[in-house]
């Protein structure tokens, strides 16, 4: 059961990522009509998913690899995304126009990318030391 963990979270994250960068590319390119769809995107939000989602690709492969950089990768997409989040609030504050559900959709990429940061560190940092 211990062999196959690896596997599952780098399906699960390599599933994220390729959503994550299929959504982020479909705005930033206005594919297949995504970006009128979405409505009030905010850009540097959009652009933050995309760097977060070739993160999330490398560390799916991490993940299947037991490489350390592993957690680093994907900390270093949470602190990208939390310094997103708090643009979008201080951009929201000064009464730009954004979409509601954009919050709950960072607090919950920000929340899932912060749990695998510690799965990662667990259960490959970890077991290194």
């Amino acid at each position: 059961m211990k062999k196959i963990l690896p596997y599952l979270f780098a399906i699960f994250l390599a599933g994220f990522g390729l959503l994550t960068l299929f959504l982020s590319t479909s705005v930033i390119f206005d594919l297949f009509d995504i970006r009128a769809k979405e409505g009030n995107y905010v850009l540097f939000v959009v652009w933050s998913n995309f760097i977060s989602s070739i993160l999330y690709l490398f560390a799916a492969y991490g993940f299947i690899k037991n490489k350390k950089w592993t957690a680093t990768l994907l900390g270093i997409s949470t602190i990208i995304l939390i310094s997103a989040f708090i643009g979008l609030e201080i951009y929201a504050s000064s009464g730009s126009i954004y979409e509601e559900k954009t919050i709950g959709a960072m607090i919950f990429r920000i929340s899932v990318t912060l749990v695998f940061a510690i799965i990662a560190y667990f259960t490959i940092i970890k077991k290194k030391l």
